[in-house]
Order: C-alpha cells, then structure tokens, then sequence
C-alpha cells in the first residue's frame, strides 16, 4: 500500500469521538456537512496502532456507490503508526446517506459509520436543569448553554410557565455559535415545580425541544435573637424581642448587634423598616442595613446603634424586619435611655470670715461627679478682674471624680463682700455658691458677715424688710413695729396675728434662678435692691486708641437708704470705671464711666467689671444695733468687648467645637424647656461672642456675651417657652470674635407636646362569641405618642367589672412606647354585649394635686354564648393490644358552635374478663391522654392522642367524658357534675404467646413414639402455662437480653420445664427433636433460646472470676463442644404463623449431659428449660426412665372389668434390657385391702431391644373412692435399678358425673394431630398424628380412615406398616399394610380396631416405614450381584504350590476368610483371571447406626472383604392410637346412649385376662430376617431340646383341656348366623396368622410369675405363652417371602448382575 501523509488535524476533528477496538485507535462515526450535488467530498479516517506490538488488518469498502476509498490490502501497523484512508463522497441527490466500513482482524471485526446529513437546524442543551431551592418571592437564577450545532443560521425563542422566565427568550444563533441563557425562578407560592420549557427553533420549519425546569419554593421563616440578652418571657402582644440599651451616656454612641436567623432550608431576602411615626422626627435608634439576604439555616446580624441627645429621657423605637412579599413581619423593639453628669458642691456657701486690707485668703471648694459621664464646668465669674478668684475656673470632670478648686479672697476695700457664683453644667441645671468676706482696714471696719447672716437677709427679703437700711429696721425694731421669729429673722407685727404664717424664703429651681433675674428676662424672682445699666457693652472697633469714647454707666439705688458702690480695682485691664467710689441717696441714681484704653492694635479685648454696692450704714460695725439687721452687699457687674482690627485686617478666625442639641426637651405646653450648648476654644487665641438676643425674641440664651480663652470652654444655657403642640424652628445667630463673617446660626426646634394615646383598632375592641361562664383573653395595644412619659388608668363600670377586665388596670408609657394588655371578657348570659370603658391619662411628674388628665373611650363589643362537643368517632376499638406496650390512637373532638370550649376530660376504666374483681379494680388507669384540658375554636375540630398500655390480657373499656369549664369550675374535681359522655375506647390486652402443635423425633430418638416424645420435652405443660398469664418477675427483662455477670444467669421464672432428650449409646448419631411452633394469638410473637453463654454481658479479662464451679465447668463443657443446639435460636412468629425449629443432642461424652436455656418470649414468658440427656456406653444395660411418678386413669369403684393400662420404658443403650418388677410393695397393698388386687402387673419380667420403647401392663382396681400410692422397685440386672412411684385414683361414679368420670376414664389429648412436620428426607406424610377411637365395647368395632400423601413430586414412595406387638397385631387391622404412593399421590389406609375382648385402654403406636422405590431398586440390585458372587465363590478354589514364590501365602483359605491371597507382582501373569473379594456376612448391629467404631470396622472392611448390602434405611412415620375398650356390661351402664352406634361381633375365642405382653418393636435398621438365622437346622442341641419340651407342653395341655373340646362342640353344632357372610373363618384365620407373623416384637415375655394358688393355671398360662412364641417363629418364613413378592412387584425388574 502506498504510503499516505497525515494531514494536520483541525480543533474541531480532534474533538471527534474516538474508539479503540483491539488496540486500533479510529473515529466511530464519519460525518459530511455542507457538500453539493455532483462534486466529490474526501473525508480521511485515521486508524492508529496504540499497542506495543505491530497489527495486520484488512477492510471491505462501503457496500453502496456513493462512498467509495482506495481498493482494499493488507495494512499493516507498526506501534504507535496511523495511517490514513481516504473515503471519497459523490452524492448524486439531494438526501442523507450513510453506509459503513469494515476492518477485519484475527481477533474480530469492527466498523466505521459513514454518514452525510443535510444542513438542518439544531440546537443543543441540556435535557433538564435544577435551580436552586427559592424562597417564595425571592428570585433564583441559572444559566446553560444553547449551541447551534446544526448548519444554518437559527433563529429561536422560549416558552416557558409561569414562574420561570428565559432571558433571552428570544435570539439568533449562527453555525457553530453558543449563547448562554438564564432562566429566573420567581416563584408566588411554595411548591415543587418540575414543568417543562419549550424552545422553538427554525425558519421554514419550526421545531420544538423542551428541556425539563426543575425547583423547588418554600415560606422562609426568620426569627429575632438579642445578642448577649438573657432570653426571658417575651412581652404578650405583637413583639417578640426587646433589645434594650440601657442607660447610655448622653453624645456618645453605643451600638448592639441582633441576629435575624433563617429556619428554613431556603436564603430569604427581607427588609429592615423603621414603624412610620409623623410626630417622631428626631431618631436616636439607627441601622445601617435596609435589607439583606438571610442565608438558609443560617443568619444576618444587624447591627443597631443608639446615640441619645436629652438627657433623662426614655426612647423607645421599632424595627420591621418584611420578608419578601410581606409574607413574615418580625417586629424588633429597641429602648434606651440618657444619662448625664451628676455634678454637685460639697458646699453651698464659702466662708472667708474678715482679713485686712490687703491681704488674701484662700478656702478649698470640692466638686464632684457621681455619674460616669464626664461633665464640662464653668464658674460664671471674671476671675481676672474679681475680688474672688478660682484656680480652675472651668474645665472637665471626669465621671466618679472629685476635684478640689482653690478659691482666693483679694479685697481692695474695706467692706462686707458677697457674691453669689453660678456653676455652669453642661447637660445638667446650674448650681449655685455663695463667696463672701469682709475686709478691716485700720479706719473702716464695717460687720463681719456671716452665712446667719445670709439665711436672715433672704428670710426678710421674701418678708420685704431688705429695702431699708439696717438703721431703720433697727428703730422699727424698738417701737415694736418689728420683731424676730424662732430663726432670728424679722417679721412684721401684723402678720403675727393674722391666722397664716409668715412668709418663708424657698429654694427655687436653679434654671429659674438662673433666667430669671430681672436683667437677662424682664421677669425677676425679687425686685432688684440696685441697678446697673447697661449689663454688657461692645466698644466695637476702637480706632484711634487715644480718641475711645467712655461708656456712661448708671447705677440706681431702688432702696429706702443711701448706698455707696465700690469697683473693684483691676490694675492689668484695658477697662476702668471712673468714679472708683460713689454714693447715691434713696431711691436716685448715679452716673458712672467706663474708660477703654487699649494698647495694641488689631486685638481683641474683653472684660467683666465687678463692683459692689452696700449700705452706707453698714461700714462701721458701730453702726449696727442690731445683729439682724446686717444685710449683705450686692455684686454688680458690667461685661465689655472691644477690638482695634483696623479697616481691611481679617479678625482672628475662631476654632472651636460647638455641641449644639436638634431639639429642646419636650414639655407641655406653656412650659419653660431648657438646655445646654458648649463652646470649646479649640485655638491659641482669645474667642469673643456675642448672642443677638433681640434677633430672637421667643428664646433666651444666658450668657448673651463674653470671651473664652485659649483652650477654654463657655457653657451657654437656652429656654424657650412653647404654646402649642406645633414644631417651632429657632434660629440664634452666634458672633464670634466681633466679625459678621464669624457668625455660627445655631439652629434648634422646639414643640409643646400635649397628651396624646393611641388606642389600637380606632378604639373599637371586639371578642369573638364566648361560652357562657367562661373567660376569653385578647392583647390589646394603647401607644404613647409624645416624647414624655404617661400614666394611664383604666377605668370601667362597676356594673361591668364582672364582665370585663383589663390586665394591667395602670402603668407608665415610656415615649412612643407601645404596651399590649390582656382584656378579659367572661359573659354570663346568652346575649350579645356592647360595653365601654375609658382610660385616663396625664403626665408622669405633674402636679398631683391638680394634674392635667385626658381620658379615651374604648368600645367593646362581645357575645355570650352557648355550646357542646362530641367525638367525630364515638366508639374506638384498639383491637388487641400488646400487654406492656403502647398502642396510640387520635380522638376527634367537633366544636360545631360559634364559640371556642374550654373543656377538661375525664377518664373511667372497666377491666372485664376471667380475674380477680377485687385486684382488678386497683389497677392504675391504663389510658394516658396526651392533655386533660384544651380549647377547641369555634366551628373547628381538636385532636386528642390516647395512649393505652394494658397490664393485664383482659379487656379494657374506657369511658370518656368531657366537661366544659367555667370560673367555678376549674379542675377535674369541681367539674364532676357537669360530665357528659364522649366517646369510649375498647382495647383486649394480649401477651405474645405460642403453642407447641406437633413434635417429631429423628436421629437417634426416632424409635420414640410423639406420645411418648410429649411427655419427654413436657409440651403439654409448656402449653398449658404458654396460655397463662406472665408473672411481673418474668417481665423484669422484656426482651433477650445480655444481663448476667456470672456464667449461672439469674432465673427469674416460676416455672421449670424438662426437655428431655432420652438416651442413646456413645457414638451413635445425635438425637434430632423438631418442634413446630404457631402463633395462635393475634399479635406477632419473639422467642428465643437463651443460653448460659447467651445472657452472660461481655466482660473485661481482668473482671471474669478465675474460679469456676463444677456446674459451670459441666455448663462450659456441653456450650463449647455444642452438644445441645438449637436451630433457629430465635425467631418472629406472626399471628397464625407457624415455625418449625431443631433441638439435637449429640452423643459424644458418655454421661449425663444438662443445661439450663431460658426461653423468652418478647414481652412475654421467660421459662427455663432443663435440657437433658444420657449418652451411655457401648455395651451398657440401660433404661431411661421418663419420670420418678407414675399416675393411672381415674378407674371408677366396682368396675367389674377394670382395664389394662400401661407403663413406657425406653431402652437407650446399645444391648438389650431385661427389667424385673419386684412386687413385694404391691402385695402388701393387696393384703391391706383384704386380698383384693388393687394393683396388678401384666408384664413383672421382661426384655427391651435397644432403641425400643417397651411397655408394662398393670390393671388398677380400687376398692375405695381414693388415691393408691404405691412405690414399686424395677430392677435392671447390670445396669441402675429405679423405684417408681405409682399412683392410681378410684372415684365413686354416683357422686360424679357421667361427662366428668368419662374424661377421666378417657386418655387426655396432650397433642394434637398435626403433621407438618417432616424430617430431612421424609417424602410422604399423614393426614393425621394421631387418631381417637374414643369408648368403645369389647365385642365391636371401630374404623378411622388415615391418608398417606407423597409430597415428593418425582420421587415414588414405597410404605409398609408395622405394628409394635402381636397383641395390638389382634386388636388393630390395617389396609392396605404395604403399598407404593406415586408422586402427588394420595392413599387411604383404614385402621380398624377390634377389642380382644378384655377392657383395656388402647394406646400404640403405629410406625410407617418409608422407602424410596429407587434405593430398593438399587438395593434389590446389588443383592443379587452379592448373592451370585457369594454362590461363585461357594464352588471356587485355588491351586497353589510351595515353589511359585519365595514369600508363602497360607495353605488354603476358605470363602469366609477376611483377607484377599496375595501373590508376587512377578508371577501375578501367571493367574489368567483374579477372583473378586471375598463374601462375608456382617451381622446386622443390634444398636443405632452412626457408631463410630462400628463406622470404623467397617471403613477398614471394606477395602478387604465385599459387604453384604444393607436395606436402605426407612422414614419412620408415627400413628398413635388411642381408645378404650369397656366390657358389655359396663359400656351399656356408662354409655347407653351410645350403644346402638356399634355392632356388636362376638368374637370366635377368648383369651385369658391374665396372657402378658411386653410391646416392643423390631429393630428399625432390619429390614428382613435371615432364613438362616430362623432356621431349626442352625439351632444347637439345647435350643432343639427346648422347643421339643415346649411343643409337647403346648400339645399336651390343648389336648387335656376339655374347656376347648367343648367350645369346639358348641361351636360345630350352632347354625350358621347371618353376619358370619362378613368373615369368612379361613380368611379370618389367615389375617391372624399375619397379624401374629410379622416381624418378631422386640421385646419376649420372660414369665416370672408371682405365686398363685392354682398351679395347673400357673403352668398353663407358661404353654400359652411358649406357643405364641412359637407361632411368631413358625409364621416368620411366611412374612418375608409376602413381602419380597410385593417388592419385586412394585418395583421393575433388575438388571442382570454385571459384576463378575
């Protein structure tokens, strides 16, 4: 092949899906797009070698015309080689195409798609895409690509439902080209949407995809968390969480952070909402955030910030926090209160006593703050220019401080000085200090003032008297027109007699103090003593300094006397007042000047001027008669400014930091309102101000002018006085450092505010109807919506009180607060109510003597009503209900009434079934409700969950009732009267229980009878108690469970049950139990076995006692080597279930094995099994006793023929059992009884084979209506003796009833006939387990049909029944006895008892032997081929001589000998042929199968010698057989009635009551007898002398008894009766003789008889006894040979031997 160059490959041919098909790497599909008609198009493919080793292939070219390549050969590829073919396409119409291109290789074939499309549009994207989950008006988005992989220009647009939109729903796409659309999911509602989209595409012709839109929309949930808040009861109304600021100092800003948390799975966006309040305009509550986005299960922190402006006041505000399409509102309520400084003086007032001219004096004046909040001070005082002088006028406090202020006393004349000082506080009112002294000089020395002084001349101020000069008041005080009171000051005449007393000076409100003075407002506290005018001057701008006018100042004296005015004297200021000195008469004024004379230009001056005026009277103490009528001087004081900035020189520029609050506290109207502004000098240079006061009548501002130095502050103190409730805008022009352009417009609002509450609802409070008696409880919301605090009262008639109440009645409404109240409406007629009530509300600090109030009305309307209840079901029944368990249901409560019921509901318990009455009643009640009381609304329903949990398994019946609660009736108790029935529940308490219903036995134990099985495992009783009721110490665990700490478990059962395993030789295979369990309750059942090592707990090493008991060693022994197994341990039967379950006991260890395994029934019994069981020796003699107790069916006194009952004893061992009853105890009843046989054994000697049950028959005959014990010894030679306690009950039948002594007389039914129970194995069952022939007589018989049934549905099914005794033999008839069933098939076989003649209680069992058809085909088989061989090896022989080998065989060896003839190998071609192993009998064992050095012998064996084959091993199936014979006479007394059910056929014979037998079995593991072994031939001389003897015994007695010659007689000469055409006498004989001639019993009748009177009866009971021995031997031969016929018949023929 040529070679071809690989062409570079495109972006879009490497994005080709690739394969690789046995290491060759190609494009699975090759594509043509855009080609034309009539031009040829090449596409190459690529193949390319990926393994590591070179590859041949070939190909076969496209199979149509329109692809075509180069013409096929070999390729071949090197490793890691591409190669490339070029495929040619010529269209020749305009269609698509496609066709393919095969390669060929040793390891298959594969091919390459070629295909050619027409351009066509096409879009691709998605199938589906999920959008993330939404909150419902929330908005999701997703994007996915649209690409246009098709070859045209594609226009498209969406479709999409509602609530998704495709953006862009509408666009162009070119070849090739990709956009990216977003669908938005806005979802209304909250749903799960799965719709479809369609997206339609084309030009000519439209086409659809649709791609599936997956979301999914939920309700968000947001909840409210105050961050570091103790989380307390939430206030009762529509908030659900307060954050709460506390006291927050006032300027500063503290912020709290509250976190919105997201419950749901969805983010959900919301908005933060301040409530809309019109009349609260300044906020101090703020957050930043106005909405967000609550992430799902997670949360938004939103953080709250709070910056309070007025002191004391309470501020109280509400944020919404909206979910989308206000779906969720959370109300937030936010509170915070303002604090300030506290600053105080420690004292009122500074004494500076007197000191001379000329000197000074300094007092220490402490200021403190007991708030946390720093506090600005400042003393209103020049220090520069005054007498007194403070170190720190003003400055800082910080909170909790003390700051001590030196204040120094400088007079400059010698007079009485007295000066009261203002404290400015920034934020808090003024306080005030009084500075006084008085100054001595050595020719002035005036009275010294004392703080007496001080309290006196503010008591007389008040009282008038100040305006007179002291020398006057000292005159009026002589003529009596005065005189002092108990405090020293002076009072007028006249007012002591008047009734009220005299005037007293108050303390006023600092604020007012400070406003109103008589200067700065044109109201005073007290007219003015002296006058200065004017109080403050501007000078203005000063230029030139020489040519300052003075400024004329005038001081009026409004006295009675004449003063003197000092200025004090300040030697460093630019400010003088000229006179320094002056006096002015009564009631004139003075003029004074102020000169100005400043030194620098282009400064700023400012100046307080201080002076003091003063009685003239008062400058020498001499002058004063009086010590009370020394008056203080007044202070006056003049505040200057100047500057000297010449023409065009800029002012000093001011900085400063001025705090300025928005508003004026509120108040009412007509109510003075303050507050505070703070001016700091943040500059190095001096500030002036100034206040325009006229600018702004409606406000004061204190002070109006002044200076403030470097670094200094000014404390300036605003009032305002609203008149109405409208918002007043102020606005003071503050000029600063005497500049227009340095004018600070300091803007404030101010507002009355009146009484103002909202009532919720327009004041309209509506209840729903309400039942007569009851309460009904509604919020109500009332707001505060002013700015100050309110006190409400509520107030209703009295006539309504009973009706109506509020909660709480009054309170206190914080600013803007909203409370909500519980309103209480309890209606006590069927009517409907309108009711009123008013609230009255008033400020919280007014006057309470006469406090302004406003009162509301609220309008209520409500509705009394009346109702009842019922159940939407009014009778429950539970079913049955596990005791101790829970079983819930729901009670429907119907409220079909217009009003909600408050109800409570009662319970009553009645426990009714077989029990105790008296304890019954005492039971705790069994019904819990999930709540006693509720309300149901009106016209609703109310779901009640009940929970029952029976204690007893008997039937419970509650009744519920339901009583409606009033005031009165509150509780359980006081509603007794008033009950009405509901409904009632009915439950049936049950314990899980089972029952045993069948038993079977296999392995070892399959020889024992289920009779006998029953009582060896006490089913009956485990049945019995299975059905009681469980005792509360078995209930202590409910379930298995691991609760021991020691390897003997705690028991706490009351009961103790034997599962007895019987006993089996060493060796043997386990002996297999199958139990089948049913649940006959109606509740499922969980069982387990429990054994020791089952309940022990899992324990540490170092905690296991090292110690053990024999017991446990003996426990530990059995668990580890599993010798007892349960198979399942445990299980769950549900009702009518049924299980069926494995015990086995293995025989490894000889001995008796026992264990103790508890089984415990969930919730139910817990009994404790005892398993048991014997594994004896090879070899050793023994029998398993059942029990130590044996008791006889009740037998009625004088019953003429009492009948025979019977005794089981069970050979375990591997050899035969004699026993031997010893009579003696027996014998010493008869005597007792006067010789009558009360007790009677049948059978005192016998023989048991092994595995065999065999039986003793003893006749009970009482004499007396009592109970007969007696303890009888039975013997076993070789092996353990046993002493049986047996008991027998006679009963007087004329005090007892004839139904009663019948079930006595009858056998018990102890299990049932149950049959599901199979075997491993087992292919065929019985209809029935067990059948009853009930009472019959003597002379009748009775039938019952039993159905075989092959549940094998391929295999053939063979049976044979055996009958245990040739006494049962005659008495019990079967047909068909063998037979072969086909698979499915179904056989009857009839089972026909026919007494003997003698009364008796029948009680047998029935085995059924099983075969396989096939194994007795292969069985018959190679019998014959053994049999054929041991006939050759009868004639054959061996030559042999001495010198045919160095090695010596023996002589001879017979055909019985165990070894083969070994010869050399050398000379093994010398024999032509070799003869097969020799034949050996192996006598059958006589003990189970499975012996291990049996299994062992015969392992060994049989690699020597060839065995005889054994028959295959049968199933045995068991029949039992129950039924009691009655002689004629006593049937026809007992049962009268019952007689003509029978007929009645006498039989040919009578045997004699006293012929024993022991019931026995043949051998299980036997099929049929050797000839041989029966044979007289092969008997030895004494066994030939001994049947000699019996034979003539036999003889000569038949022929001496002349009884049998007469009955023979008699017999010849009767006529011939009717019925005898029924039986014919031969085959009648015949079916005896079979009955009697099969398989010979197991156990033969030793007669070791006790001493009788008669003799001749003694030794003729003997003969009768050998000659049915004989018979059973004579008959033997016959038996085999009918069953070896039936087998060859029912089975084909065998092939000829093929073994030589």
């Amino acid at each position: 092949m040529s070679p071809l160059q690989l062409p570079k490959l495109s972006a879009g041919k490497a994005k080709k899906k690739k394969g690789i098909f046995w290491g060759i790497e190609v494009t699975k599909t090759l594509r043509w797009h855009g080609w034309e008609l009539g031009k040829e198009t090449i596409k190459h493919l690529i193949l390319k070698n990926v393994r590591e080793k070179t590859q041949k292939l070939s190909y076969r070219c496209p199979s149509t015309r329109f692809f075509f390549t180069l013409f096929p050969q070999p390729i071949i590829l090197r490793p890691g080689i591409s190669l490339i073919l070029p495929i040619v396409f010529r269209p020749i119409e305009k269609r698509e195409y496609e066709d393919k291109i095969c390669f060929k290789k040793d390891e298959g074939e594969f091919s390459v798609t070629l295909r050619a499309t027409l351009p066509h549009p096409c879009l691709s994207f998605p199938a589906a895409v999920q959008l993330p989950a939404c909150a419902v008006h929330n908005v999701t988005e997703i994007t996915f690509p649209v690409h246009n992989i098709g070859d045209l220009v594609t226009v498209f647009h969406w479709e999409a439902p509602s609530p998704f939109y495709m953006i862009p729903d509408y666009s162009i796409l070119n070849p090739g080209a990709e956009c990216m659309v977003k669908v938005v999911f806005q979802p209304k509602v909250a749903a799960v949407y799965d719709v479809a989209a369609t997206c339609w595409f084309g030009s000519e012709e439209k086409r659809k995809r649709t791609i599936q839109l997956k979301a999914l929309s939920k309700y968000p949930y947001l909840q409210v968390n105050v961050v570091g808040e103790k989380k307390e009861g939430v206030q009762p109304g529509k908030f659900q969480d307060v954050l709460c600021f506390g006291s927050v100092p006032v300027g500063t800003t503290v912020e709290k952070c509250v976190e919105i948390f997201n419950m749901s799975v969805v983010d959900a966006p919301c908005r933060i909402e301040r409530a809309e309040d019109p009349l609260l305009q300044d906020h101090v509550f703020f957050c930043d955030v106005s909405h967000g986005i609550v992430p799902a299960k997670g949360k938004l922190v939103l953080r709250i910030r709070f910056q309070p402006q007025i002191v004391g006041e309470h501020s109280t505000d509400y944020f919404t926090i909206i979910s989308a399409g206000y779906l969720l509102q959370t109300v937030l309520k936010v509170a915070g209160s303002c604090k300030g400084p506290s600053v105080s003086l420690h004292q009122d007032s500074l004494d500076f006593d007197w000191i001379n001219l000329g000197q000074s004096l300094m007092r220490m004046l402490e200021i403190s703050n007991t708030s946390d909040v720093p506090a600005y001070y400042q003393f209103d005082i020049d220090v520069t220019g005054s007498v007194f002088s403070l170190d720190h006028p003003c400055g800082v406090l910080e909170g909790t401080t003390t700051l001590v202020l030196k204040v120094t006393f400088r007079p400059t004349h010698p007079i009485s000085y007295h000066r009261r000082v203002v404290c400015l506080v920034h934020h808090q009112e003024p306080l005030y200090v009084d500075f006084f002294g008085t100054c001595h000089s050595d020719t002035a020395k005036p009275a010294i003032l004392q703080a007496r002084h001080l309290s006196w001349y503010r008591t007389n101020m008040v009282r008038g008297l100040t305006f007179y000069p002291p020398d006057i008041v000292s005159a009026m005080l002589k003529d009596g027109q005065l005189q002092m009171d108990e405090k020293g000051a002076l009072m007028l005449l006249p007012e002591v007699s008047q009734d009220k007393p005299p005037k007293e000076y108050f303390e006023v409100d600092s604020m007012t103090e400070y406003f109103y003075d008589g200067e700065t407002s044109d109201m005073a506290l007290f007219p003015p003593h002296v006058s200065v005018s004017p109080r403050e001057y501007d000078f203005g701008c000063c230029l030139p300094l020489h040519k300052v006018k003075p400024l004329p100042l005038c001081v009026t004296n409004h006295t009675k006397g004449s003063i003197t005015v000092f200025w004090t004297l300040s030697h460093g200021s630019a400010f003088q007042v000229s006179p320094e000195m002056c006096d002015i008469p009564p009631l004139k004024s003075s003029a004074f000047r102020v000169i100005f004379k400043p030194t620098q230009l282009n400064t700023l001056y400012a100046a307080e001027v201080e002076g003091f005026a003063f009685y003239k009277v008062l400058r020498h103490y001499n002058n004063i008669e009086e010590d009370a009528t020394i008056c203080p001087s007044w202070c006056l004081t003049v505040k200057l400014r100047a500057h000297t900035f010449e023409e065009g020189r800029e002012h000093f520029i001011p900085q400063y930091i001025l705090d300025v609050p928005k508003t004026f506290p509120p108040v009412a109207p007509n109510t003075d309102t303050y507050c505070s502004i703070l001016l700091l000098n943040t500059g190095t240079s001096l500030i002036t101000f100034c206040v325009n006061q006229a600018a702004r009548p409606s406000l004061l501002v204190k002070p109006c002018s002044g200076y403030i130095p470097p670094g200094g502050h000014q404390i300036f103190f605003l009032s305002t006085h609203p008149v109405n409730t409208l918002s007043q805008q102020h606005v003071l022009p503050l000029q600063l450092n005497s500049h227009p352009g340095y004018t600070k417009e300091i803007a404030l609002r101010s507002c009355g505010e009146s009484l103002n509450l909202l009532l919720e609802g327009e004041g309209n409070l509506y209840f729903k109807p309400v039942y007569i008696g009851t309460s009904f409880t509604r919020m109500y919301t009332i707001k505060n919506c002013t700015r100050l605090p309110m006190v409400f009262t509520w107030k209703i008639r009295q006539s309504d009180r009973k009706i109506l109440s509020v909660s709480p009645t009054a309170g206190i409404l914080q600013p803007y607060e909203a409370l909500a109240q519980a309103w209480t409406f309890t209606p006590d007629k069927e009517i409907k109510y309108l009711l009123r009530a008013k609230v009255f509300v008033r400020r919280k600090n007014t006057d309470p003597m006469c406090p302004e109030t406003v009162h509301y009305a609220l309008r209520i309307v409500g509705e009394g009503a009346l109702g009842t209840i019922r159940a939407e079901k009014e009778h429950l029944d539970l079913g049955t209900v596990l005791v101790g368990d829970l079983q819930s249901c729901t009670i429907v409560l119907l409220n079909d009434g217009i009003c909600s019921l408050k109800y409570i509901l009662s319970v009553e318990q009645l426990i009714t079934g077989p029990s105790d009455s008296e304890e019954v009643c005492s039971d705790p009640l069994a019904l819990e409700l999930e709540h006693c009381s509720g309300t149901i609304p009106a016209r609703s329903r109310a779901f009640v969950r009940v929970t029952v949990r029976p204690a007893r398994q008997l039937r419970y019946t509650w009744s519920i009732k339901y009583a409606l609660c009033s005031p009165i009736a509150t509780d359980l108790t006081s509603t007794e009267d008033q009950q009405q029935p509901l409904c009632c529940i009915v439950a049936t308490g049950v314990y899980p229980t089972f029952c045993i219903t069948d038993a079977c036995s296999a392995g070892s134990g399959s020889g024992i009878s289920k009779l006998h099985l029953w009582r060896l495992f006490s089913l009956d009783m485990l049945n019995k108690y299975l059905k009681q009721d469980p005792a509360p110490s078995e209930l202590i665990y409910r379930v298995p469970s691991r609760h021991s700490t020691s390897l003997n478990p705690p028991v706490y059962t009351p009961l103790l049950l034997d599962f007895n395993f019987g006993a089996a030789p060493i060796g043997s295979e386990p002996t297999l139990v199958m139990l089948l369990l049913e649940n006959k309750g109606v509740v499922p059942a969980e069982w387990a076995f429990l054994f020791p090592s089952d309940q022990k707990m899992d324990m540490e090493h170092w905690a296991e006692d090292a110690e053990f008991s024999s017991c446990e060693l003996h426990e530990m022994r059995i668990q580890d080597n599993q010798l007892f197994s349960v198979s399942p341990k445990s299980g769950k039967l549900l009702p009518g279930q049924e299980e069926s379950i494995q015990l086995s006991h293995r025989h490894d260890f000889t001995g008796i094995d026992r264990l103790p395994v508890l089984l415990k029934v969930s919730y139910g019994h817990e009994i404790l099994l005892n398993f048991s069981g014997v594994t004896v020796e090879e070899g050793q003699q023994y029998i398993h006793f059942t029990s130590s107790e044996h008791l006889f069916t009740p037998i009625a006194i004088g019953t003429s023929h009492p009948p025979k009952q019977i005794y089981e004893l069970y050979n375990g061992g591997s050899v035969p059992v004699i026993f031997e009853v010893q009579l003696d105890e027996v014998m010493k009843i008869q005597k007792e009884n006067f010789q009558h046989p009360v007790f009677v054994c049948l059978t005192p000697r016998g023989e048991i084979p092994p595995g065999i049950t065999g039986h003793i028959e003893w006749i009970f005959s009482p004499l007396e209506a009592r109970t007969y014990v007696v303890d009888v010894p039975i013997h076993i030679p070789g092996g353990e003796s046993a002493v049986i306690t047996f008991k027998g009950e006679g009963y007087d039948p004329n005090t007892i009833e004839e139904t009663a002594s019948s079930s006595k007389i009858l056998p018990p039914s102890v299990f049932s006939g149950s049959t599901k129970l199979t075997v491993p194995g087992q292919a065929a069952t019985l209809s029935h387990g067990r059948i009853c022939f009930g009472n019959i007589p003597d002379c009748a018989k009775a039938s019952r049909l039993v159905f075989l049934n092959n549940i094998s549905e391929s295999k053939t099914v063979v049976f044979a029944w055996q009958i245990s005794t040739c006494k049962d033999k005659r008495v019990l008839q079967i047909a068909p006895e063998v037979g072969v069933v086909q698979p499915g098939e179904s056989i009857p076989c009839f089972i026909t008892l026919q007494p003997s003649g003698t009364a008796s209680f029948c009680s047998t069992d029935l085995v059924c032997e099983l075969y396989i058809q096939e194994s007795l085909v292969q069985y018959e088989r190679e019998l014959q081929e053994w049999e054929k061989e041991k006939a050759r090896q009868a004639v054959e022989f061996t030559i042999t001589e001495k010198d045919l080998g160095k090695q010596k065989s023996p002589a001879g060896r017979s055909s019985d000998s165990a070894e083969t003839k070994i010869l050399p190998e050398s000379k093994a071609v010398m024999r032509r042929y070799k003869t097969l192993p020799p034949i050996k009998n192996h006598p059958t064992p006589n003990q189970p199968a499975g012996h291990i050095d049996r299994r062992r012998l015969l392992d060994k064996e049989s690699s020597r010698v060839w065995v005889k084959p054994q028959p295959p091993r049968p199933t045995l199936l068991h029949l039992g057989v129950t039924g009691t014979a009655y002689s004629l006479e006593d049937f026809s007394n007992k049962f009268t009635s019952e007689l003509h059910k029978y007929f009645l056929s006498w039989p040919f014979s009578n045997q004699p009551l006293e012929t024993k037998f022991v019931d026995g079995r043949r051998d299980k593991d036997r099929m049929e007898m050797e000839p041989k072994s029966l044979s007289l031939a092969a008997a030895s001389k004494q066994e030939l002398q001994i049947v000699t003897d019996i034979l003539a015994g036999v003889i000569r007695g038949l022929l001496e008894n002349t009884q049998l010659h007469d009955a023979i007689r008699s017999t010849l000469d009767e006529p011939i009766p009717y019925f005898s055409q029924f039986r014919c006498a031969e085959s009648a004989e015949l079916q005896d003789r079979r009955q009697c001639s099969r398989v010979p019993s197991g156990v033969s009748a030793l007669p070791d008889l006790y001493a009788e009177k008669d003799g001749e009866r003694k030794e003729m009971r003997q003969e009768t006894s050998l000659s049915n021995d004989w018979l059973e031997i004579s008959h033997h031969e016959q038996l085999r040979e009918q069953k070896e016929t039936i087998s060859r018949i029912t089975s084909p023929a065998p092939p000829p031997p093929s073994r030589a």
